[in-house]
C-alpha cells in the first residue's frame, strides 16, 4: 500500500474535500514534501527543519499537521505551551545534573526524530533564557523541528527583557530551518460556514444569554456554584458541572492564572462560558514589563530600556489570549458574553498584533464546524 505524503494529502484535501489552495500554501507543502523525502531516505540531501510563519488563518497548522500525519519515523506534535510545560518539568527533575539542557536534548533525540511545534511564541524571560540554548543543543543532537508562528524568527521576543539571551535561539533557527512566509492573502477561517452563536453583547447592566446556554449544555448533570481548584488556586465560578465551566472574566483573566492552568481547564471541561467580559482596550500607561502569562501579576522595572506603554487590562488580555489559544488548539468552545461587539474587544494598543489571531479564532468559534473538525483554517 502506498504511503501518504504531505503533497498527496494536500492534493487530496483540495481535490476531494473542497479546501481552497493558494500559492503560498503550495510552496510550503513542496518544502514539507522535500523534508519528508529527506527524512525517509528518498532524497540525497540532509533534512532541514521548516519554520512556517504568517498572519492568522493561512493554514500553517493544517500544513504542519498533514506533514506530521504522513511521517513514518518517531515524531511528536505539540502546542508550544505544552512543550515548554514539559521542558520546565524535566529541568526540575534533572536538577543536579551537570548539564541539564544537554541531558534533556539527548533524551528527546532518543525518542523522536522530528518535533512539530504549533504557535511558537516567546513572551517570558524564563522561557527565552532556556530556549536561547535549547534550540542549539536540540539541533546538535539531530532533532528536526517543524514549527508554526505568527512572527518571523527575527521578531520573536522582540521587545522582551534581556532579549540578547534569546538571540542565539534565533541564530540556530535560521541556521537549521528554512523560514517560509505562508501568506496567501486570505484568512481561511473566514470562509463561509453554518453559524452557531457563541458570543453575545450584554444589555447595559444585564446579562442572561449564558444561563440558557449553560442549562442546555449541562442537561441532567449535577451543578455546583462552589469554587474550582485550578493548580494551587481556587477559581470562583458562576456555575459549574463536571464538563462545563461558567465563570466571570475578572475571576479567570484578572487573577494570576497561567497558561498551564488553562491547559488544566481544557483537560477537565468540554465547554467554557465567560460572562462580564469588558472592553479590553484602554488608555496606555508608562511602560513596565509583564513577564509573560505565567507571572504577569509580578512586574519588574527594566532599567533604562524603552518599554512599551501598556493599558491597565493588558495583563488580563495576555491571559485571555493564552486561554483562547489553548481552547482553540484543543477544540474546546468558548461562550462569551461581553460589553461590546467582538470586533470592538481590543481595537488598538501594544497587544493588537497577537490579538488579531485571538479575534480570528473567536470568529471561527461562531461556526458549527468548530470543535468537530479543526482543519485547513488552523
Amino acid at each position: 500500500m502506498e504511503h501518504a505524503t504531505p503533497l498527496s494529502l494536500y492534493r487530496q484535501a483540495v481535490e476531494r474535500h473542497g479546501f481552497v489552495s493558494d500559492a503560498a500554501q503550495r510552496h510550503a507543502v513542496e518544502q514539507l514534501q522535500g523534508c519528508y523525502e529527506a527524512l525517509h531516505g528518498e532524497a540525497a540531501i540532509a533534512p532541514r527543519g521548516i519554520y512556517l510563519w504568517g498572519p492568522v488563518g493561512r493554514g500553517k497548522t493544517w500544513l504542519m499537521d498533514i506533514f506530521h500525519r504522513s511521517l513514518r519515523i518517531p515524531s511528536r506534535r505539540q502546542h508550544f505551551h505544552h512543550f515548554m510545560r514539559w521542558v520546565h518539568m524535566r529541568l526540575f527533575q534533572l536538577n543536579g545534573t551537570a548539564d541539564p539542557l544537554q541531558a534533556l536534548a539527548r533524551e528527546l533525540s532518543e525518542h523522536v526524530r522530528v518535533l512539530c511545534f504549533d504557535e511558537l511564541f516567546v513572551g517570558d524571560i524564563g522561557d527565552a533564557i532556556i530556549l536561547g540554548r535549547l534550540f542549539r543543543v536540540m539541533f546538535e543532537h539531530g532533532v528536526i523541528v517543524v514549527a508554526t508562528s505568527n512572527q518571523p524568527p527575527q521578531q520573536l521576543y522582540a521587545d522582551g527583557f534581556n532579549r540578547e539571551r534569546f538571540v542565539p535561539a534565533i541564530a540556530a533557527i535560521e541556521q537549521h530551518m528554512d523560514v517560509l512566509d505562508v501568506d496567501g492573502g486570505e484568512d481561511h477561517r473566514l470562509r463561509p460556514g453554518a453559524a452557531l452563536q457563541r458570543y453575545w453583547v450584554a444589555a447595559p447592566g444585564r446579562g442572561g444569554a449564558l444561563q440558557a446556554v449553560f442549562e442546555a449544555l449541562t442537561d441532567g448533570q449535577r451543578v455546583s456554584t462552589a469554587p474550582v481548584g485550578v493548580g494551587r488556586r481556587a477559581l470562583e465560578t458562576v456555575r459549574c458541572s463536571d464538563s462545563v465551566l461558567w465563570c466571570r472574566f475578572a475571576d479567570l483573566c484578572e487573577q494570576p492564572f497561567a497558561a498551564l492552568d488553562f491547559i488544566e481547564l481544557c483537560d477537565r471541561f468540554s465547554a467554557i462560558l465567560i460572562s462580564e467580559v469588558p472592553r479590553l482596550g484602554g488608555e496606555q500607561r508608562e511602560g513596565r514589563i509583564a513577564r509573560g502569562t505565567e507571572d504577569g501579576a509580578a512586574r519588574v522595572e527594566a532599567g533604562d530600556r524603552d518599554l512599551p506603554k501598556l493599558a491597565p487590562r493588558d495583563d488580563a488580555v495576555r491571559r485571555f489570549i493564552a486561554l483562547v489559544d489553548e481552547c482553540y488548539d484543543r477544540g474546546v468552545p468558548l461562550y462569551l458574553e461581553a460589553e461590546v461587539a467582538l470586533d470592538a474587544l481590543y481595537t488598538h494598543g501594544y497587544l493588537a498584533f497577537p490579538f488579531r489571531r485571538t479575534l480570528s479564532r473567536l470568529q471561527e468559534m461562531q461556526l458549527q464546524r468548530f470543535g468537530a473538525v479543526i482543519g485547513q483554517s488552523r
